[in-house]
């Protein structure tokens, strides 16, 4: 069972408490992301992210850094779109102190002028590995491709240009107006009772901001082509489908189809690209649901000769879904995974907080279990037909990064 608490200032908390484990993990969510970002102010909510572990008014960095390792534990934290998270995992009796620790990160980081400008240099160098790294970077250009001028389209990490403006007032003041008590959930899952909640509400209650309304707009997808010329010893290309918006009822077809296109072993994507004709090591499809939007992304990695084939191959495979629908088996084995997968997470107290945490965020609702199974078992052969014709009838998006930046040729499918 989930225990919802609101603290007054509006700040939500979700428990979900696991008496056969030995562990909790406590996740601090903000709904804000490199989506709330402008050209301007871009890469500045994965920087913050990046300054709450350089120092607080009690807790310098290093001891910042010492402070879970001497509990065994471990802290992070990662920054998506839409949302910002730190987190951190400890022995059921280290969480009230893990909770102590990971708000005085949150709502008391000095910001140290020496700490941002040493940290300047190191969020360079992820944006360089980042830049050398093509198989992820091309994600990013689809993106862009995909989103325009949207802040979807922008990279998380920002840019070097972007970075070098960042000061502490300018990162106070982005926190003042974008980590809004109700745009902010703690999350808690594992070995803790009720009387938790009595802690975090003395805490966080008293945070408050500027009240800013977010301003979101919903994206609208774009079929641009983007291709990079750099020096590798692959072709990387990924191509983009409009997709479904978180909440969306028929996210549950769509994500069956998913499975049965590019995700998993044993899917089509897989055996025609991998095992049948040797193109490529990499391919594999995934979808991304934001709030009001979504991409279906296929991604495949190939010597710069095989893009045309591999291009073509991805393209055949997607004909020939739209034309002939799945088997009952396929539809059966994708059903079973989806299912086996969600079972699995349950046994991971990080995976409940982060399911917890991004359905009160996101959506405001929580699904049981057999609801979920009720709802994947509900797809039908026809279903998932219809969603193929639906994405891969309509023009598309795509990236890539090859030797030549040199766009695979387009045929009419």
């Amino acid at each position: 069972m989930i225990k919802k608490h609101t603290c007054a200032n509006g700040i939500r908390v979700v428990l979900e408490t696991i008496p056969t484990v030995r562990s909790v993990t406590i996740g601090i969510w903000i709904g804000t992301g490199s989506r709330n970002e402008t050209k301007e102010t871009n890469g500045i909510s994965h920087f913050i992210e990046h300054m709450l572990f350089k120092g607080t008014e009690t807790r310098s960095a290093r001891e910042i850094a010492e402070a879970f390792d001497q509990v065994g534990g471990q802290v992070n934290a990662f920054t998506s779109k839409e949302y910002t998270c730190l987190y951190a995992k400890v022995l059921d009796q280290h969480a009230p102190y893990a909770i102590d620790v990971l708000s005085d990160m949150l709502f008391h980081s000095t910001f140290d002028k020496e700490e941002l400008n040493r940290e300047k240099q190191v969020v360079y160098e992820e944006i360089k590995m980042y830049e050398d790294t093509p198989d992820d970077r091309v994600h990013d250009l689809l993106s862009e491709a995909s989103y325009g001028h949207h802040p979807l389209g922008l990279p998380i990490l920002g840019t070097e240009a972007t970075l070098s403006e960042f000061s502490p007032e300018s990162l106070r003041e982005y926190m003042s107006t974008h980590y809004l008590p109700g745009e902010i959930v703690v999350s808690i899952a594992g070995n803790v009772d009720e009387s938790i909640l009595a802690q975090v509400d003395e805490i966080f209650s008293s945070y408050q901001a500027d009240q800013k309304v977010l301003d979101e707009q919903t994206p609208k997808f774009f079929t641009g082509k983007i291709g990079r010329k750099k020096e590798t010893e692959q072709a990387h290309l990924c191509l983009g489908f409009n997709g479904l918006a978180l909440g969306d009822e028929d996210l549950y077809t769509l994500t069956v189809m998913n499975n049965i296109l590019g995700g998993s072993m044993s899917s089509r994507l897989f055996q025609e690209v991998r095992e049948e004709r040797g193109l490529a090591y990499s391919i594999f499809s995934f979808h991304t649901a934001h709030k009001d939007s979504g991409l279906l992304t296929i991604y495949g990695g190939t010597g710069a000769e095989q893009i045309q084939t591999l291009y073509d191959t991805i393209f055949m495979t997607l004909d020939t879904l739209v034309a002939s629908g799945i088997s009952e088996k396929e539809l059966r084995n994708s059903k079973e995974q989806m299912k086996g997968s969600m079972m699995l997470s349950l046994e991971s107290t990080s995976s409940r907080m982060s399911r917890n945490a991004k359905n009160e965020l996101m959506l405001g609702r929580h699904r049981p279990f057999d609801e979920l199974t009720e709802l994947i078992d509900r797809v039908s052969l026809s279903d998932v037909k219809q969603m193929a014709e639906r994405l891969f009838t309509s023009d598309f998006s795509c990236s890539i990064i090859s030797p030549t930046g040199d766009l695979p040729k387009s045929k009419v499918h």
